[in-house]
This record gives C-alpha cells, sequence and structure tokens, in this order.
C-alpha cells in the first residue's frame, strides 16, 4: 500500500511540474505578445508618447502586483484551486477585452483586468511545487516549471513580430488566441490540481507545530534575510522587466533590426535562460548551502551583461550580451531564490510567503516600463534606462550580500 503511495507521489509532482509550466507559458504569451509591435499598436491608436505606451504594462503589472498578497492569503485558507481557476477565468476575459479595444483608455482597463487574473498565479503554483516536490529536487524543478516562462515569452515574441509584420495580421487577432489558450489551462487546472493530496494524520505534537509555522507580521517583514530577498527580487524584475518591455522598440528605433529579426533577436534572452536555469539551480540543488553564493554571483554578471547590452556598438556584441543575460540573469537566478525563500518560509503559509515576495518584485514591473518610456521622452533613447537598471540590480545584491554575511544562529541557519 505504501509502494503504491509513493508511487502516486511520484506522479503528481512530475505532473505538478508540467502543468505549472504550462501556465507560465500561457502567461508569458500575453505578456510579450504585443512588445515587438508596440509601434504598429502605437499608430493604430494614434498615441505619441512613449511613456503613455508603457502605461499599457505598468496598469498590467499594478494589478498583477495588487493581488499578489489577496491571492495567497486566500490560497491558504480557502485552497490553491479556487483560487487559480477563477483568475485564469479572469485572466481570460481580459485578454478578449484588449482585442476588442478601440483606444488607450480601453486598453488601460482590460489591462487591469487581465492583470488581476494573473494575479492569482504565483503564490498558489509555487505553494503547490514547494508542496508536491521533494526538497532535493525543488531547484531543479522550479527551474523547468520557470522555463515556461522562457518559452512563452519567445512564443510571443517570435510569433507576434512574424505574424504582424511580415505576415500582415491584425494585431488584436493575437489577443483572441492567447485568450483560448488560456481558457484551456483553467479546464487543465480543474482536472489535476489536487488540495492536501496525500494528507495524513497529524499527531498533537505536529500539530502544535504546524500552528507555530504558519506566516505572520514578524516573520514575513521581522527577517533580515526575508526582507533582503525581497530587496533582491525586486532590483532582479526591475532589470527584467525593463528588458521585456523595451528592448523590441530600442533594437528596432535604435539598432535598426527590422521585422522578424526583433522578435528573434529579444528572444535570445529567453531561449538562453533555459540552459542557465537548469545548470544553476541543479548546482544549487548539489551544493545547498552554497545558494546564496550563487545568487550573488549570477547577479553581478546579470547588472554586467545588462549594461554591455547598450554600451557595445557592434550587433554582434549586442546579439552576445543579450545571450549572456538570459543565461545569468532573472530566469537563471530565480529558481535559486525561490529555493531559499521555500528553505526560510512559515512551512503552513507558502502561498502567502511567496505572495508577499512576488509583490516586492512585481512592484518594479509597475515602475520600469513607464519610468524607462520617461527616460526616453526626455533624453531620445532608452540607453539610461538599461544602465538604471544596472545599478538597481547591483543595489539589491550588495544588499543582499550585507544581510548573509552575518553567521546565522545555530538554529535558523538554513541556506
Amino acid at each position: 500500500m505504501s509502494g503504491e503511495m509513493n508511487n502516486e507521489k511520484f506522479a503528481y509532482w512530475k505532473k505538478v511540474i508540467v502543468m505549472l509550466c504550462l501556465g507560465w507559458t500561457v502567461i508569458w504569451i500575453y505578456r510579450t505578445i504585443l512588445n515587438p509591435i508596440l509601434p504598429e499598436i502605437q499608430s493604430d491608436l494614434g498615441v505619441t508618447s512613449d511613456a503613455k505606451m508603457g502605461l499599457i504594462f505598468s496598469t498590467f503589472f499594478f494589478a498583477y502586483t495588487m493581488m499578489q498578497i489577496p491571492s495567497g492569503i486566500m490560497a491558504d485558507k480557502f485552497g490553491r484551486k479556487k483560487v487559480l481557476i477563477p483568475g485564469f477565468i479572469l485572466f481570460t476575459i481580459g485578454a478578449i477585452l484588449v482585442g476588442f479595444s478601440p483606444n488607450l483608455t480601453m486598453i488601460l482597463v482590460a489591462s487591469f483586468i487581465t492583470g488581476m487574473g494573473q494575479g492569482t498565479y504565483y503564490g498558489p503554483a509555487y505553494s503547490i511545487s514547494s508542496q508536491a516536490i521533494p526538497k532535493d529536487k525543488r531547484g531543479i524543478s522550479t527551474a523547468i516549471i520557470n522555463s515556461g516562462s522562457a518559452i512563452g515569452m519567445g512564443i510571443g515574441l517570435i510569433g507576434s513580430s512574424f505574424l504582424v509584420k511580415d505576415a500582415g495580421w491584425d494585431w488584436r487577432i493575437l489577443l483572441f488566441i492567447t485568450a483560448a489558450l488560456v481558457f484551456l489551462m483553467v479546464l487543465v487546472f480543474a482536472k489535476n490540481i489536487k488540495e492536501n493530496p496525500f494528507e495524513t494524520v497529524a499527531t498533537e505534537k505536529e500539530a502544535a507545530n504546524d500552528l507555530e509555522d504558519k506566516p505572520s507580521m514578524k516573520k514575513l517583514f521581522g527577517n533580515p534575510k526575508m526582507l533582503a530577498s525581497y530587496a533582491l527580487y525586486f532590483a532582479t524584475c526591475y532589470g527584467y522587466y525593463m528588458i521585456v518591455t523595451w528592448l523590441p522598440t530600442f533594437l528596432q528605433e535604435e539598432r535598426g533590426f527590422q521585422g522578424s529579426a526583433i522578435g528573434f533577436a529579444s528572444s535570445l534572452v529567453a531561449f538562453s535562460a533555459i540552459p542557465g536555469a537548469l545548470l544553476f539551480s541543479r548546482l544549487s540543488d548539489k551544493f545547498m548551502h552554497k545558494k546564496v553564493t550563487f545568487i550573488i554571483i549570477l547577479e553581478l554578471l546579470a547588472a554586467l551583461t545588462l549594461y554591455l547590452t547598450v554600451a557595445v556598438n557592434t550587433t554582434t556584441l549586442l546579439i552576445i550580451s543579450l545571450i549572456f543575460y538570459g543565461l545569468l540573469g532573472k530566469l537563471a537566478v530565480e529558481p535559486i531564490l525561490i529555493s531559499y525563500m521555500a528553505d526560510n518560509a512559515p512551512k503552513q503559509g507558502y502561498s502567502t510567503t511567496f505572495g508577499v515576495f512576488n509583490f516586492f518584485g512585481m512592484m518594479s514591473s509597475v515602475v520600469a516600463p513607464f519610468a524607462t518610456g520617461l527616460i526616453s521622452d526626455i533624453t531620445g533613447s532608452k540607453v539610461l534606462g538599461f544602465y538604471l537598471a544596472a545599478v538597481i540590480i547591483v543595489v539589491g545584491t550588495i544588499i543582499m550580500l550585507l544581510v548573509n554575511m552575518k553567521k546565522p544562529n545555530k538554529t535558523s541557519a538554513t541556506a
């Protein structure tokens, strides 16, 4: 009987990896499908300001960020499935509304709705994975889950640039296709997600420990390691969402890329991230006591490659810099950060903890698109926006380093 239970657990956590990977794929198809075709959308809507176009993404990410903590709390209280499915239904409706929007104001409203729907994913998803996946496989499994982001990003960037710029499709059709994919994920979640799938009867001692190990303001905001993680994730996401939002336009307007080349060049960040994430997360699983070392090194190298992306003068060096940013950047370091957070998080409040963690990270996604667009309006170039992102990453890394230089107490040392 126990053998059957172990086989069922093994089959379920592998299913969780595939399911959550697909969830990130459709999320990132939506997030990047508009980016290469911003000039076409801008012309269609009669918008003249880059900062106003940046508001499309800032509005979306504001709603997404706003939902992080509430969705985490609701998932811990009512169940992950009861939060994820309504969220993805709202995501479907929002994507359809963006496709029907006749002006920028309506797109902003629809983007807000879509952001609320997507905002139910992060905390519940990583709560499901943290519960189902064995601890010694958590890093590599999270990397595989996160590879959905890279796959979706590649599909969104290449697909939209080819279909709209080369094949002449109306950009609105892409939103309806995306909405259909999102609704398919609703059906997948409904069929496959299990709440406490292998629950056992707890002893009185275990029950008491569970009560003590629930999230609280002190545990979430009184632990310097948690606060440093929040700060670093903000910095990491700032650089990434600046790249995701404005790299295609930068390549077209300031480096002379045209047509599908814009999408292919931009997608290099996504595709190169997959081997980087798998490699470094596997190493962090093998050398679990070195997680912080991996995080610090990867963050500093990511800042350097982000700087080089706009500092170099040739297309070849620019492409190389983008590949290395993908290899060493957010998608490579995020699985290690998530594993680090899971080691330090209250075990009865994973959804809430990851919701708070992602709230701080996604705050940067609200600021970065608009700030970089504003810099572009003022200076006529987005170069300073790239430099600012690199500086923010370095500052976040220094904070993480300083906090972890302190010798941990014997009872609290985990990572």
